[in-house]
């Protein structure tokens, strides 16, 4: 399978931003952020042999198809399967404005293969609807949310990335198939309250249009309309990490993005991230990066 997208989409901007990250062969995962202003477009070239899940998690997100003569909407919260063994069903995925998606994209026969002993169980995979295409929408759970916003947010080593990405892509789809018991969401009870989920994101919404100047956690928790043990604790279960950790880490990555674009001087990206100082900054990114702003320039330019 091959991809293409937008050419703006993939600018140096840290406001839009995708990523395909390739498990296996036949098995890969696209996560696209759109905090512009405007729509965004990623397309991806794919076979009759794959499935398709796409998962909005904030805004609204549409397939398009046969050229713009089928749109498939799947708002906030929402997510759809696709699959049609007789014929290729390429990937035109419209991002409105303010919109975090993730598709997973894997070959039949690995996604039959999971569910070998329980065919009878996921309809579409029984001898009689081989053949068959298949659509299914649905909404998305707690725990659901969760391993998307961590597959969103992740900080890791590159060369654990697909070990991670692979067993948080199973474990999504056992909860995917397994909703009906989805009661429970482990160590952080209150997160089976959709409402609490919601009011997480929007801490974490808040923290990143205050990155400069963000607020005490007292007054985020204030903000979002959660007690300050609730916003830690659910900020750790969905985010994987603390509030001014994700912080720390999303600033980094806008700065590392605004010094691979060339337009903005070390000193100009630091105080964009929220560092008054260019030593602070430097010390900053090097903690994160273990290298300097400058070499890290170096380093992309060469």
């Amino acid at each position: 399978m091959s991809l293409f997208f937008n050419e703006k989409f993939m600018e140096n901007n840290a406001k839009g931003q995708f990523t395909k990250i390739d498990i296996e062969p036949g098995f890969c995962v696209l996560t696209a952020n759109n905090d512009l202003s405007h729509s965004q477009v990623y397309t991806h070239d794919l076979d009759r042999s794959l499935i398709q899940f796409h998962f909005t998690l904030k805004g609204i997100s549409k397939l398009v198809f046969n050229k713009g003569n089928y749109i498939l909407t799947n708002n906030e919260d929402c997510s759809l399967l696709l699959y049609n063994p007789q014929r290729d069903l390429p990937i035109w995925l419209e991002l409105d404005p303010s919109t975090w998606a993730v598709s997973v994209v894997i070959s039949i026969k690995k996604f039959h293969a999971l569910f070998s002993t329980e065919s009878d169980y996921i309809s579409f995979l029984s001898d009689e609807n081989v053949d068959k295409k298949y659509y299914q929408d649905g909404q998305i759970s707690p725990s659901m949310a969760i391993i998307l916003n961590q597959l969103m947010h992740f900080n890791l080593n590159a060369s654990i990335q697909k070990l991670y990405f692979k067993g948080k892509v199973y474990e999504l789809l056992s909860h995917y198939f397994n909703r009906n018991v989805d009661g429970n969401v482990e160590q952080c009870p209150f997160l089976v309250d959709a409402s609490n989920v919601a009011k997480i994101k929007k801490a974490k919404d808040i923290i990143i249009n205050h990155m400069t100047e963000p607020p005490s956690l007292q007054e985020l928790s204030e903000m979002s309309g959660l007690s300050l043990r609730k916003l830690k604790e659910g900020f750790k279960q969905i985010y994987g990490t603390s509030v001014y950790q994700f912080l720390f880490d999303y600033k980094m990555e806008v700065a590392r993005r605004l010094l691979e674009s060339g337009d903005s001087n070390v000193n100009e990206v630091g105080l964009r991230v929220g560092y008054s100082t260019a030593s602070h900054f430097i010390s900053a990114f090097k903690k994160k990066y273990g290298t300097t702003p400058k070499k890290y320039i170096m380093s992309v330019s060469s």
